[in-house]
Protein backbone atom coordinates (compact mmCIF):
# COMPACT_ATOMS: atom_id res chain seq x y z
CA UNK A 1 0.00 0.00 0.00
CA UNK A 2 1.30 3.42 -0.99
CA UNK A 3 -0.29 6.34 0.86
CA UNK A 4 -1.31 9.45 -1.11
CA UNK A 5 -0.62 11.73 1.84
CA UNK A 6 2.80 10.13 2.35
CA UNK A 7 3.60 10.62 -1.35
CA UNK A 8 2.64 14.29 -1.14
CA UNK A 9 4.41 15.00 2.16
CA UNK A 10 7.57 13.15 1.15
CA UNK A 11 7.73 14.96 -2.20
CA UNK A 12 7.23 18.32 -0.45
CA UNK A 13 10.00 17.67 2.10
CA UNK A 14 12.37 16.54 -0.66
CA UNK A 15 11.79 19.62 -2.78
CA UNK A 16 11.84 22.13 0.09
CA UNK A 17 15.32 20.84 0.88
CA UNK A 18 16.26 21.24 -2.78
CA UNK A 19 15.26 24.92 -2.72
CA UNK A 20 18.30 25.50 -0.50
CA UNK A 21 16.65 27.85 2.02
CA UNK A 22 14.95 25.19 4.12
CA UNK A 23 16.15 22.48 6.45
CA UNK A 24 13.33 19.98 6.76
CA UNK A 25 12.86 17.08 9.17
CA UNK A 26 10.01 14.77 8.16
CA UNK A 27 8.66 12.83 11.16
CA UNK A 28 6.45 9.76 10.58
CA UNK A 29 3.58 9.38 13.03
CA UNK A 30 1.73 6.11 13.72
CA UNK A 31 3.38 4.14 10.88
CA UNK A 32 6.49 4.63 8.73
CA UNK A 33 6.18 6.60 5.50
CA UNK A 34 4.67 4.56 2.65
CA UNK A 35 5.87 5.82 -0.71
CA UNK A 36 7.11 4.47 -4.05
CA UNK A 37 9.80 7.19 -4.11
CA UNK A 38 12.98 7.58 -1.99
CA UNK A 39 11.91 8.04 1.64
CA UNK A 40 13.43 11.18 3.22
CA UNK A 41 11.82 10.80 6.66
CA UNK A 42 13.75 10.09 9.87
CA UNK A 43 14.18 6.40 10.70
CA UNK A 44 11.92 6.41 13.73
CA UNK A 45 8.19 6.65 14.34
CA UNK A 46 6.39 8.87 16.83
CA UNK A 47 3.04 7.80 18.27
CA UNK A 48 3.89 4.33 16.91
CA UNK A 49 0.73 2.40 16.08
CA UNK A 50 1.56 -0.63 18.22
CA UNK A 51 2.51 1.46 21.23
CA UNK A 52 -0.51 3.75 20.90
CA UNK A 53 -2.85 0.74 20.81
CA UNK A 54 -1.23 -0.97 23.80
CA UNK A 55 -1.28 2.24 25.84
CA UNK A 56 -4.98 2.52 25.06
CA UNK A 57 -5.76 -1.03 26.16
CA UNK A 58 -3.23 -1.86 28.91
CA UNK A 59 -2.42 0.72 31.62
CA UNK A 60 1.02 -0.85 32.18
CA UNK A 61 2.20 0.31 28.75
CA UNK A 62 1.52 3.94 29.66
CA UNK A 63 4.47 3.73 32.07
CA UNK A 64 7.05 1.66 30.16
CA UNK A 65 10.64 2.94 30.20
CA UNK A 66 11.85 4.69 27.06
CA UNK A 67 14.07 1.82 25.83
CA UNK A 68 11.04 -0.51 25.62
CA UNK A 69 9.09 2.17 23.80
CA UNK A 70 11.88 2.38 21.25
CA UNK A 71 11.56 -1.35 20.60
CA UNK A 72 7.77 -1.13 20.11
CA UNK A 73 8.20 1.92 17.85
CA UNK A 74 10.82 0.22 15.66
CA UNK A 75 9.81 0.99 12.03
CA UNK A 76 10.62 -2.57 10.88
CA UNK A 77 8.38 -4.07 13.58
CA UNK A 78 5.53 -1.71 12.71
CA UNK A 79 5.87 -2.51 9.00
CA UNK A 80 5.77 -6.23 9.74
CA UNK A 81 2.64 -5.96 11.87
CA UNK A 82 0.92 -3.49 9.52
CA UNK A 83 1.50 -5.79 6.54
CA UNK A 84 -0.91 -8.35 8.00
CA UNK A 85 -4.64 -8.17 7.40
CA UNK A 86 -6.27 -6.78 10.53
CA UNK A 87 -9.81 -5.79 11.44
CA UNK A 88 -10.36 -2.96 13.92
CA UNK A 89 -13.64 -2.74 15.78
CA UNK A 90 -15.27 0.67 15.22
CA UNK A 91 -15.88 1.07 18.95
CA UNK A 92 -12.19 0.53 19.72
CA UNK A 93 -11.20 2.86 16.89
CA UNK A 94 -13.44 5.59 18.30
CA UNK A 95 -12.09 5.28 21.84
CA UNK A 96 -8.49 5.41 20.69
CA UNK A 97 -9.08 8.33 18.33
CA UNK A 98 -10.72 10.32 21.11
CA UNK A 99 -7.79 9.59 23.41
CA UNK A 100 -5.31 10.64 20.72
CA UNK A 101 -6.93 14.01 20.04
CA UNK A 102 -6.96 14.69 23.79
CA UNK A 103 -3.16 14.72 23.70
CA UNK A 104 -1.68 15.26 27.17
CA UNK A 105 -5.04 14.36 28.70
CA UNK A 106 -5.34 11.06 26.83
CA UNK A 107 -3.81 7.65 27.41
CA UNK A 108 -0.98 8.50 25.00
CA UNK A 109 0.34 11.46 27.06
CA UNK A 110 3.76 9.80 27.18
CA UNK A 111 3.93 9.96 23.38
CA UNK A 112 3.20 13.68 23.43
CA UNK A 113 6.11 14.19 25.83
CA UNK A 114 8.48 12.16 23.64
CA UNK A 115 7.58 14.27 20.59
CA UNK A 116 8.01 17.52 22.54
CA UNK A 117 11.42 16.41 23.84
CA UNK A 118 12.57 15.61 20.29
CA UNK A 119 11.35 18.93 18.90
CA UNK A 120 12.93 20.97 21.68
CA UNK A 121 16.32 19.55 20.63
CA UNK A 122 15.58 20.29 16.97
CA UNK A 123 14.71 23.94 17.74
CA UNK A 124 12.33 24.32 14.78
CA UNK A 125 11.27 27.69 13.36
CA UNK A 126 7.93 26.24 12.24
CA UNK A 127 5.97 23.02 12.72
CA UNK A 128 3.52 21.76 10.12
CA UNK A 129 1.24 18.85 11.01
CA UNK A 130 -0.09 17.03 7.97
CA UNK A 131 -3.55 16.47 9.41
CA UNK A 132 -5.57 17.62 12.42
CA UNK A 133 -6.15 14.07 13.70
CA UNK A 134 -2.59 14.14 15.05
CA UNK A 135 -3.21 17.60 16.50
CA UNK A 136 -3.67 16.40 20.07
CA UNK A 137 -0.12 17.64 20.65
CA UNK A 138 -0.91 21.25 19.59
CA UNK A 139 -1.68 22.59 23.11
CA UNK A 140 1.57 21.08 24.43
CA UNK A 141 3.53 22.47 21.46
CA UNK A 142 2.15 25.95 22.05
CA UNK A 143 3.00 25.72 25.76
CA UNK A 144 6.51 24.28 25.40
CA UNK A 145 7.52 26.11 22.20
CA UNK A 146 5.48 29.32 22.45
CA UNK A 147 7.34 31.20 19.72
CA UNK A 148 7.04 28.42 17.11
CA UNK A 149 4.04 28.71 14.76
CA UNK A 150 2.04 25.52 14.22
CA UNK A 151 0.32 25.01 10.87
CA UNK A 152 -1.94 22.11 9.87
CA UNK A 153 -2.42 20.68 6.38
CA UNK A 154 -5.95 19.35 5.99
CA UNK A 155 -6.09 16.47 3.53
CA UNK A 156 -8.69 13.92 4.55
CA UNK A 157 -9.51 14.35 8.24
CA UNK A 158 -13.23 14.51 7.41
CA UNK A 159 -13.09 11.11 5.70
CA UNK A 160 -11.68 9.44 8.81
CA UNK A 161 -14.26 11.15 11.01
CA UNK A 162 -17.10 9.85 8.86
CA UNK A 163 -15.99 6.27 9.53
CA UNK A 164 -16.40 6.67 13.29
CA UNK A 165 -19.58 5.56 15.01
CA UNK A 166 -21.46 7.68 17.53
CA UNK A 167 -20.93 8.81 20.20
CA UNK A 168 -17.26 8.81 19.22
CA UNK A 169 -17.59 10.92 16.08
CA UNK A 170 -19.28 13.82 17.89
CA UNK A 171 -16.82 13.70 20.79
CA UNK A 172 -13.78 13.56 18.50
CA UNK A 173 -15.16 16.37 16.34
CA UNK A 174 -15.64 18.62 19.38
CA UNK A 175 -12.05 18.02 20.49
CA UNK A 176 -10.79 18.72 16.96
CA UNK A 177 -12.63 22.03 16.87
CA UNK A 178 -10.81 23.03 20.04
CA UNK A 179 -7.48 21.98 18.53
CA UNK A 180 -8.23 23.94 15.36
CA UNK A 181 -8.71 27.11 17.38
CA UNK A 182 -5.19 26.72 18.80
CA UNK A 183 -3.42 26.28 15.43
CA UNK A 184 -1.89 29.32 13.73
CA UNK A 185 -3.01 28.48 10.21
CA UNK A 186 -4.25 25.83 7.80
CA UNK A 187 -3.21 24.66 4.34
CA UNK A 188 -5.57 23.17 1.75
CA UNK A 189 -5.19 22.52 -1.98
CA UNK A 190 -8.57 23.76 -3.23
CA UNK A 191 -11.20 26.32 -2.33
CA UNK A 192 -13.86 23.61 -2.43
CA UNK A 193 -12.18 21.54 0.26
CA UNK A 194 -11.37 24.64 2.30
CA UNK A 195 -15.09 25.40 2.44
CA UNK A 196 -15.85 21.85 3.60
CA UNK A 197 -13.36 21.78 6.47
CA UNK A 198 -13.92 25.42 7.46
CA UNK A 199 -17.56 24.57 8.10
CA UNK A 200 -16.80 21.22 9.75
CA UNK A 201 -14.17 22.47 12.19
CA UNK A 202 -15.50 26.04 12.53
CA UNK A 203 -12.27 27.61 11.27
CA UNK A 204 -12.28 31.28 10.19
CA UNK A 205 -11.47 31.75 6.51
CA UNK A 206 -8.60 34.10 7.26
CA UNK A 207 -6.66 31.20 8.81
CA UNK A 208 -6.59 29.30 5.48
CA UNK A 209 -3.84 29.34 2.87
CA UNK A 210 -4.23 27.62 -0.50
CA UNK A 211 -1.11 26.00 -1.91
CA UNK A 212 -0.37 24.09 -5.09
CA UNK A 213 -0.60 20.31 -4.98
CA UNK A 214 2.22 18.54 -6.75
CA UNK A 215 3.75 15.13 -7.36
CA UNK A 216 7.08 13.60 -8.33
CA UNK A 217 6.54 13.37 -12.10
CA UNK A 218 9.86 11.80 -13.06
CA UNK A 219 9.24 9.03 -15.58
CA UNK A 220 5.85 10.31 -16.76
CA UNK A 221 6.70 10.82 -20.43
CA UNK A 222 3.29 11.03 -22.09
CA UNK A 223 4.10 8.06 -24.35
CA UNK A 224 1.23 5.70 -25.12
CA UNK A 225 1.42 1.93 -25.32
CA UNK A 226 -2.22 0.97 -25.88
CA UNK A 227 -4.85 0.59 -28.56
CA UNK A 228 -6.69 3.80 -27.71
CA UNK A 229 -9.61 2.13 -25.96
CA UNK A 230 -8.52 1.39 -22.36
CA UNK A 231 -10.12 2.97 -19.29
CA UNK A 232 -7.83 3.07 -16.26
CA UNK A 233 -8.47 3.25 -12.49
CA UNK A 234 -5.58 3.52 -10.04
CA UNK A 235 -6.52 4.10 -6.39
CA UNK A 236 -7.69 2.16 -3.35
CA UNK A 237 -10.27 -0.41 -4.45
CA UNK A 238 -13.22 0.49 -2.27
CA UNK A 239 -16.75 1.96 -2.38
CA UNK A 240 -15.50 5.39 -1.23
CA UNK A 241 -13.37 5.73 -4.37
CA UNK A 242 -16.34 4.68 -6.53
CA UNK A 243 -14.82 1.54 -8.04
CA UNK A 244 -18.29 0.01 -8.40
CA UNK A 245 -19.54 3.12 -10.20
CA UNK A 246 -16.79 2.74 -12.78
CA UNK A 247 -17.61 -0.96 -13.22
CA UNK A 248 -21.26 -0.04 -13.81
CA UNK A 249 -20.28 2.60 -16.38
CA UNK A 250 -17.95 0.12 -18.13
CA UNK A 251 -20.73 -2.48 -18.31
CA UNK A 252 -23.01 0.16 -19.82
CA UNK A 253 -20.45 1.15 -22.46
CA UNK A 254 -19.81 -2.49 -23.35
CA UNK A 255 -23.42 -2.79 -24.55
CA UNK A 256 -22.77 -0.26 -27.32
CA UNK A 257 -21.37 -1.48 -30.63
CA UNK A 258 -18.95 1.44 -30.95
CA UNK A 259 -17.26 0.38 -27.70
CA UNK A 260 -17.18 -3.36 -28.35
CA UNK A 261 -13.40 -3.44 -27.89
CA UNK A 262 -13.17 -1.09 -24.89
CA UNK A 263 -11.14 -2.45 -21.97
CA UNK A 264 -10.86 -1.69 -18.26
CA UNK A 265 -7.64 -2.00 -16.29
CA UNK A 266 -7.32 -1.14 -12.63
CA UNK A 267 -4.86 -1.24 -9.76
CA UNK A 268 -4.40 -0.05 -6.21
CA UNK A 269 -4.52 -1.23 -2.62
CA UNK A 270 -7.22 -3.75 -1.72
CA UNK A 271 -7.84 -3.97 2.03
CA UNK A 272 -9.29 -7.15 3.48
CA UNK A 273 -12.38 -5.28 4.64
CA UNK A 274 -13.15 -4.55 0.96
CA UNK A 275 -12.47 -8.08 -0.32
CA UNK A 276 -16.15 -9.04 -0.52
CA UNK A 277 -16.98 -5.77 -2.26
CA UNK A 278 -14.22 -6.43 -4.82
CA UNK A 279 -15.34 -10.00 -5.46
CA UNK A 280 -18.93 -8.85 -6.01
CA UNK A 281 -17.75 -6.41 -8.67
CA UNK A 282 -15.65 -9.10 -10.35
CA UNK A 283 -18.75 -11.30 -10.31
CA UNK A 284 -20.73 -8.63 -12.15
CA UNK A 285 -18.04 -8.43 -14.82
CA UNK A 286 -17.90 -12.21 -15.18
CA UNK A 287 -21.69 -12.46 -15.41
CA UNK A 288 -21.63 -9.95 -18.26
CA UNK A 289 -19.06 -12.11 -20.07
CA UNK A 290 -16.43 -9.35 -20.03
CA UNK A 291 -13.68 -10.90 -17.90
CA UNK A 292 -11.36 -11.10 -20.91
CA UNK A 293 -11.58 -7.32 -21.31
CA UNK A 294 -10.65 -6.50 -17.70
CA UNK A 295 -7.15 -6.51 -16.22
CA UNK A 296 -6.32 -6.26 -12.51
CA UNK A 297 -2.68 -5.20 -12.05
CA UNK A 298 -2.67 -5.39 -8.24
CA UNK A 299 -0.67 -2.84 -6.24
CA UNK A 300 2.53 -2.38 -8.27
CA UNK A 301 5.74 -0.51 -7.52
CA UNK A 302 6.64 2.74 -9.26
CA UNK A 303 7.84 1.09 -12.48
CA UNK A 304 4.62 -0.92 -12.59
CA UNK A 305 2.59 2.25 -12.05
CA UNK A 306 4.34 4.01 -14.94
CA UNK A 307 3.66 0.99 -17.16
CA UNK A 308 -0.01 1.09 -16.10
CA UNK A 309 -0.36 4.72 -17.17
CA UNK A 310 1.35 4.06 -20.52
CA UNK A 311 -1.34 1.47 -21.24
CA UNK A 312 -4.28 3.73 -20.26
CA UNK A 313 -6.20 6.03 -22.64
CA UNK A 314 -8.81 7.58 -20.32
CA UNK A 315 -8.43 7.75 -16.54
CA UNK A 316 -11.23 7.76 -13.99
CA UNK A 317 -11.59 7.40 -10.21
CA UNK A 318 -15.25 8.41 -9.61
CA UNK A 319 -14.84 9.06 -5.87
CA UNK A 320 -18.02 9.38 -3.82
CA UNK A 321 -16.36 11.40 -1.06
CA UNK A 322 -15.04 14.95 -1.30
CA UNK A 323 -11.48 14.20 -2.48
CA UNK A 324 -9.05 16.67 -0.87
CA UNK A 325 -6.09 15.90 -3.16
CA UNK A 326 -6.56 13.68 -6.21
CA UNK A 327 -2.85 12.90 -6.66
CA UNK A 328 -3.75 10.10 -9.08
CA UNK A 329 -5.41 12.62 -11.43
CA UNK A 330 -2.21 14.70 -11.53
CA UNK A 331 -0.18 11.60 -12.38
CA UNK A 332 -2.64 10.63 -15.13
CA UNK A 333 -2.45 14.10 -16.67
CA UNK A 334 1.35 14.05 -16.49
CA UNK A 335 1.14 10.84 -18.51
CA UNK A 336 -0.90 12.68 -21.15
CA UNK A 337 -4.17 10.92 -20.25
CA UNK A 338 -7.51 12.78 -20.16
CA UNK A 339 -9.23 12.54 -16.78
CA UNK A 340 -12.94 11.96 -16.13
CA UNK A 341 -13.73 13.11 -12.59
CA UNK A 342 -16.70 13.81 -10.28
CA UNK A 343 -17.77 17.44 -9.93
CA UNK A 344 -16.70 17.91 -6.33
CA UNK A 345 -13.62 18.04 -4.11
CA UNK A 346 -10.32 19.05 -5.71
CA UNK A 347 -11.42 18.12 -9.23
CA UNK A 348 -13.48 21.10 -10.49
CA UNK A 349 -10.59 23.51 -9.89
CA UNK A 350 -8.06 21.01 -11.23
CA UNK A 351 -9.97 20.38 -14.45
CA UNK A 352 -10.73 24.09 -14.94
CA UNK A 353 -7.07 25.02 -14.51
CA UNK A 354 -5.70 22.26 -16.73
CA UNK A 355 -8.31 21.73 -19.42
CA UNK A 356 -7.25 18.11 -19.09
CA UNK A 357 -10.56 16.30 -18.69
CA UNK A 358 -14.25 16.51 -18.04
CA UNK A 359 -16.54 16.43 -15.01
CA UNK A 360 -19.71 14.45 -14.37
CA UNK A 361 -22.32 14.77 -11.60
CA UNK A 362 -20.90 12.77 -8.70
CA UNK A 363 -22.56 9.36 -8.30
CA UNK A 364 -24.45 9.49 -11.65
CA UNK A 365 -23.50 6.30 -13.53
CA UNK A 366 -25.34 7.28 -16.72
CA UNK A 367 -23.57 10.63 -16.85
CA UNK A 368 -20.24 8.93 -16.08
CA UNK A 369 -20.73 6.50 -18.98
CA UNK A 370 -21.56 9.39 -21.29
CA UNK A 371 -18.50 11.36 -20.23
CA UNK A 372 -16.25 8.32 -20.70
CA UNK A 373 -17.75 7.71 -24.15
CA UNK A 374 -17.10 11.27 -25.33
CA UNK A 375 -13.58 11.28 -23.96
CA UNK A 376 -12.70 7.92 -25.52
CA UNK A 377 -13.83 9.26 -28.91
CA UNK A 378 -11.96 12.58 -28.61
CA UNK A 379 -9.03 12.27 -26.18
CA UNK A 380 -6.46 14.38 -28.09
CA UNK A 381 -6.51 17.97 -26.81
CA UNK A 382 -7.58 16.95 -23.30
CA UNK A 383 -4.53 14.73 -22.89
CA UNK A 384 -2.15 17.36 -24.26
CA UNK A 385 -3.66 20.12 -22.13
CA UNK A 386 -3.47 18.02 -18.99
CA UNK A 387 0.16 17.07 -19.52
CA UNK A 388 1.23 20.66 -20.20
CA UNK A 389 -0.46 21.82 -17.00
CA UNK A 390 0.81 18.96 -14.81
CA UNK A 391 4.47 19.30 -15.72
CA UNK A 392 4.43 23.10 -15.32
CA UNK A 393 1.94 23.71 -12.48
CA UNK A 394 1.57 20.45 -10.53
CA UNK A 395 5.13 19.24 -10.19
CA UNK A 396 6.80 19.03 -6.80
CA UNK A 397 8.94 22.13 -7.41
CA UNK A 398 5.83 24.28 -7.92
CA UNK A 399 4.27 22.73 -4.81
CA UNK A 400 7.40 23.45 -2.75
CA UNK A 401 7.64 27.10 -3.86
CA UNK A 402 3.94 27.64 -3.17
CA UNK A 403 4.17 26.06 0.29
CA UNK A 404 7.41 27.88 1.12
CA UNK A 405 5.66 31.19 0.39
CA UNK A 406 3.08 30.32 3.06
CA UNK A 407 5.71 29.21 5.56
CA UNK A 408 7.59 32.49 5.08
CA UNK A 409 4.55 34.42 6.30
CA UNK A 410 4.92 32.75 9.70
CA UNK A 411 8.69 32.44 10.15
Amino acid sequence: MYCGSCLRDNALATELQALGDWEVTLLPLYTPIRTDEPDVSVDQVFFGGINVYLQQKVPLFRHLPRFLDRWLDNPRLIRRVASRAMSVNAKDLGEMTLSMVRGEHGFQAKEVRRLIDFLRKQKPDLICLTNLLVGGCIPALKKELPDVPVLVTLQGDDLFLDELEEPWRSSVLEEMKNLASAADGFITFSGFYRDVVADLFEIPYEKFHLTALGADLEGFTGDRDSGGNTIGYFARICPEKGFDLLVSAFLELAKRDEFADTKLQFGGWLAEKNREFFENEMGRIEKAGLSDRVLHVGSPDRDGKLEFFRATDVFCVPARFVEPKGMYAIEAMAAGIPVVAPDHGAFPEMIAASGGGCLFPAGDVEALAGCLAETLKNPGDLGRNGRAWAISKADRATMARSTAAVFEKFV
